[in-house]
């Protein structure tokens, strides 16, 4: 079992994704996720998926590539502090969202990229020794472990799962 990463290991941002999981398995807890998040989206057609709660806020197509993008973005970061320390530029998720037409890719094949992703993210996850999940690195001018990044990938679903429970009325 992955220990869960002290305060220091992460930035005072991501506290709030890694709060988000008390001390659950993170392996158990990602591996659940990957399940009920791809039977969740799967089950919604692409008219549900174009849904926004409010104006300017991202339709939950929009959401699930957020989702997509940030899983990418935390594994790689993952991936890297686990071979070596080295520094990392941040990312806006908001250029990011802004500049992919996640609203007219259909919803199924965007929760099966979610599946595959998390999937892949997992065998690697399962692969990193308990040195590689100590290991550092900077990302967005924070010091980060490996461990924690793990951390974030759950806690980051978990804070959408929340969002498109509360304000989507979705799941």
């Amino acid at each position: 079992m992955i220990k869960k990463p002290q305060t220091g290991d992460y930035s005072p941002f991501a506290a709030g994704y890694v709060g988000l999981l008390g001390d659950n398995d993170v392996i158990a807890m990602l591996e659940q996720q990957m399940d009920y998040s791809y039977q969740l989206f799967n089950n919604l057609n692409n008219e549900q998926g174009l849904y926004a709660y409010e104006p300017g806020k991202w339709t939950v197509k929009q959401a699930l590539g957020h989702m997509i993008d940030t899983e990418r973005t935390f594994a790689y970061r993952a991936m890297v502090f686990s071979r070596n320390n080295i520094e990392l530029p941040g990312f806006d998720q908001d250029i990011y969202v802004n500049n992919t037409d996640f609203n007219n890719q259909d919803i199924k094949a965007l929760a099966e990229e979610f599946r595959s992703l998390r999937r892949a993210n997992l065998y690697m996850v399962k692969a990193f020794s308990d040195e590689q999940l100590a290991r550092t690195g900077i990302a967005s001018n924070h010091l980060f472990t490996v461990a924690a990044f793990v951390f974030m990938l759950a806690g980051h679903e978990r804070h959408h799962l929340n969002i498109f429970k509360e304000r989507y009325g979705i799941g």
